[in-house]
């Protein structure tokens, strides 16, 4: 019997100089989840466990041309996106996305509104907060905002029931919503497809390290979306291999929150 042919998943985020988010954490997923993982950089930070210390945007022409790169010589079953950067960069991601979709097909798309980094430097402005609603969510399959990311896509209080959040941000436009646990006194994250409501339990970890749990959560979801699993399945497998990799995490690296490590989740 043939094998059957290993997923092929492009991430279009930043890059993370320290490797713990970023391009480098959704590689180590991917790798993990046993598909082959390709990149589109949109970004190059300066940045490590403490802070990001600076950012050069890539240019919305040469984002566009790596996913043309890949799609046109080794193709891609599904796709994660991270940081964006501004409106131009959204535009050519959005782009990029439609070019993907053949006639009798549709690319999964995972969303991972990237808003702010683990040290608290804000990676999106306001202008392109707003392209980000407009232009990428539509077109995602699934979109996986932590409760602030929520609630600044829904243009909510901070303080914003959850569920609602999940209602408020589904009716923006993408298929499914994962609202995620991990900025809640409670660890669970909230599914809603737009017909209901699914809670997905978790552990916290305290004392792990979390540096990259958003990145390798979105990036086990995309994983397991090429893999062919419906979503809510995807988002249960996707919880519970992010949150083993907090458990695992590397709380010796660097001064400030350590990166995540999914490689020894099994």
């Amino acid at each position: 019997m043939p094998l059957r042919r290993i997923p092929r998943v492009l991430s279009i985020a930043g890059s993370d100089s320290g490797g713990g988010a970023g391009i480098q954490a959704d590689l180590k997923a991917f790798a993990a989840c046993g598909v082959h993982g390709m990149t589109a950089i949109t970004a190059i930070t300066a940045q490590n466990t403490v802070a990001v210390t600076d950012v050069a945007p890539v240019a919305p022409a040469m984002i566009l041309a790596q996913v043309r790169a890949v799609a046109t010589d080794i193709g891609v079953d599904a796709v994660k996106i991270g940081m964006v950067g501004g409106g131009a960069a959204i535009e050519a991601v959005a782009a990029a996305l439609d070019e993907l979709h053949a006639p009798a097909r549709e690319v999964p798309v995972v969303l991972d509104p990237v808003m702010v980094s683990e040290s608290g430097a804000r990676l999106l402005d306001e202008a392109a907060r707003d392209a980000l609603v407009e232009v990428l969510l539509p077109r995602a399959t699934v979109v996986t905002p932590n409760v602030p990311e929520a609630a600044a896509l829904a243009g909510a209080p901070a303080d914003a029931d959850p569920e609602a959040l999940a209602r408020a941000v589904h009716a923006l436009g993408p298929r499914c919503v994962v609202v995620t646990g991990g900025h809640r006194a409670e660890a669970t994250d909230i599914f809603y497809d737009g017909a209901a409501l699914v809670w997905i339990g978790g552990e916290r970890h305290p004392d792990g390290a979390a540096h990259g749990s958003g990145c390798t959560h979105s990036s086990v979801l995309a994983a397991r979306l090429a893999w062919g699993d419906p979503p809510l399945q995807a988002a249960r497998t996707a919880k519970r291999r992010a949150a083993q990799a907090v458990a695992d995490g590397l709380t010796d690296i660097g001064a400030g929150p350590g990166p995540v490590d999914v490689l020894t989740v099994t």
